[in-house]
């Protein structure tokens, strides 16, 4: 099957999802709040939502890359430069500002499943972060000489979102413990916060040293 990495890549992508998975930021936002204040049912709406904009995210994301990459090989390697210039800003603001988690403390009407999962939807796919994170992150994972790139990031853009819905489900049946324990313990997230941007980080030094030595 071409459009599997190899072994080494593919347990590095995996240890990166873990951990972007359960740092909290706007996603974890999203789903934990409307499951405290409407319940689970519209815990769960949140998360399919930000997910099928995740999907959404993968498929631009592979179209845009494999287009620039059918132009120019040097485009496609200078994105990736400037994707690992983005991933060390990255790290730099986890390590400076910490994880973006708040929750709303109010009471609210509770909104169909429907209305949630769109809502999830149209934050998710008009998020310019998550955006450029996407056309940064996926091609640090690929080589610009390889002709099964394309199917590449498609098949890490699925595995991305298959293997973190599972983990925001678990966090939305358990939203009161899991984010009373965020609440209770800011080493914990600090300690998350160091992990994501040495991984960003890792990931940006590994790809300008490679560049640098070609």
């Amino acid at each position: 099957m071409t459009f599997l990495p190899d072994v080494s890549t593919l347990l590095a992508f995996t240890a990166a999802c873990l951990v972007l998975s359960i740092t909290p930021g706007p996603d974890m936002t999203l789903f934990m709040s409307k499951t405290l204040t409407q319940g689970r049912m519209a815990g769960l709406a949140a998360v399919f939502g930000a997910t099928a904009g995740l999907v959404v995210h993968t498929v631009l994301a592979a179209i845009g890359v494999s287009a620039l990459l059918a132009a120019s090989e040097l485009a496609f390697t200078i994105l990736k430069v400037v994707g690992a210039a983005y991933l060390i800003w990255l790290a730099y603001q986890a390590v400076r500002n910490g994880s973006s988690f708040a929750l709303e403390a109010v009471k609210v009407r509770k909104q169909p499943f429907h209305r949630v999962w769109l809502q999830a939807l149209g934050v998710n796919i008009l998020n310019p972060k998550i955006v450029l994170f996407f056309v940064t992150f996926l091609p640090q994972f690929v080589s610009a000489s390889d002709p099964h790139a394309v199917g590449k990031l498609l098949f890490l853009g699925f595995y991305f979102v298959a293997l973190g819905t599972p983990i925001c489900v678990l966090m939305v049946l358990g939203a009161s413990a899991f984010a009373k324990f965020l609440k209770s313990s800011p080493a914990f997230m600090r300690t998350f916060d160091w992990a994501f941007a040495g991984i960003m980080g890792t990931f940006a030094l590994k790809l300008l040293v490679a560049n640098a030595n070609r």
